[in-house]
């Protein structure tokens, strides 16, 4: 910070100096004081106004880096979100938020009439298939010693398959929601797949029902794998080309420091968002170490084949109105301002269009004290 005042005020002192000099009447030029030549300004061999100034050869850019603007979420291929099937009262929570779970583990203990009314239907289906077995049995019997007519078999036979037909559905839909023989209401809702639980939204004596599926409800859980995230992606019109699946990326986070993170693009958008005209795309990015977060907004670099335009600083710009400029050091203390036409390049640098070509020294630190000497000149 001290060498930064120093050479500010050092600035300061020349300007003043130049400013003194060139506006006293009958002042030397022969002083150490530049020369105004319309748009070049020369110093003498012996001015110690030149040392303020560092002069930069314009080189062409190999290749470009852009940058996009990101948002962390969860990798959706491997995250499930949990509602209840039925509704009820929630008594008991058996998994936490940061939990580990196996497919098949339970979550939540729900008391459900829902529940409740699938038991008994079940079991009163087995009774039902129990009775019409054995009618089925005893007609069969009957019939072939000629006491019951032929219609009233067929009859039992129909009662049988009935209700085995109605024992089989509420079986399987007791079996579903995880229910055995016995009638107790009490349904357990269990993990889908295998990972961790990275959201509750639910509470003990809260009231549930299968409605809360809807969109726009949260879950009652999430389960996840936080060592695999999605980055979403917002790419501008004019950076569509260098975006497409298989595209690597450099992600960067305050929570990484100087750390970069690989991934890559797997998912590109085939239409643009209609308000803010730009793509979504998708990518991964590995998070072993969970430092990463859901809902994190990160900066995501793409390496790009650049065209051969210059390549400035950004300090060496100057804008005057709506018109960009440089100085050229021609040598021997020799500085000419020039036009240009250039635009953001990214990282501080600016790629410039017109006014430049390759192999120019352009003045990357100064350019606004030479400004300065032109505008006091010609006021």
């Amino acid at each position: 910070m001290g060498n930064v005042a120093t050479m500010k005020l050092a600035l300061s002192l020349c300007l003043a100096l130049l400013l003194v000099a060139c506006g006293r009447p009958g002042a030397s030029v022969a002083e150490g004081a530049p020369k105004l030549e319309g748009e070049r300004i020369v110093f003498p061999t012996d001015s110690p106004q030149k040392k303020l100034l560092v002069s930069t050869p314009v080189e062409a850019a190999h290749h470009e880096t852009l940058s996009l603007n990101g948002r962390l979420t969860w990798d959706e291929s491997h995250t499930v979100r949990v509602f209840a099937p039925l509704g009820g009262q929630v008594v008991r929570l058996v998994a936490q938020p940061g939990q580990s779970v196996k497919a098949g583990d339970a979550l939540a203990v729900i008391a459900s009439p829902d529940f409740g009314q699938a038991q008994a239907e079940a079991a009163r289906a087995q009774v039902d298939y129990a009775l019409a077995e054995k009618a089925l049995n005893r007609a069969i019997e009957l019939h072939e010693h000629g006491i019951i007519a032929e219609k009233d078999l067929q009859q039992a036979q129909a009662d049988y398959e009935r209700a085995r037909a109605e024992r089989e559905r509420t079986a399987r839909r007791a079996r579903l929601y995880g229910g055995g023989t016995a009638v107790h209401q009490q349904f357990v809702l269990r993990a889908p797949i295998a990972g961790t639980v990275v959201e509750r939204n639910i509470n003990p004596g809260q009231e549930v029902r299968p409605d809360q599926a809807l969109p726009g409800n949260p879950a009652l859980f999430v389960i996840s794998d936080p060592r695999r995230l999605w980055v979403q992606l917002e790419i501008p019109e004019a950076a569509l080309r260098h975006v497409r699946p298989g595209v690597s990326f450099r992600l960067r986070s305050p929570v990484l420091g100087e750390e970069m993170l690989t991934g890559r693009i797997e998912w590109v958008a085939d239409s643009l968002d209609p308000v803010t005209r730009t793509m979504r795309a998708r990518g991964t990015v590995s998070n072993a170490d969970r430092r990463l977060k859901a809902e994190m907004f990160v900066t995501a670099d793409l390496d790009i084949a650049a065209d051969q335009t210059p390549r400035v600083p950004a300090t060496a710009v100057i804008l005057l109105g709506n018109q960009q400029y440089v100085f050229i050091d021609e040598g021997d203390g020799r500085y000419v301002r020039r036009k240009i036409v250039a635009e953001e390049a990214g990282l501080g640098r600016m790629r410039v269009r017109e006014g430049l070509r390759v192999g120019d020294k352009v003045v990357t630190d100064g350019a606004l004290l030479l400004q300065q000497l032109i505008m006091t000149q010609n006021p």
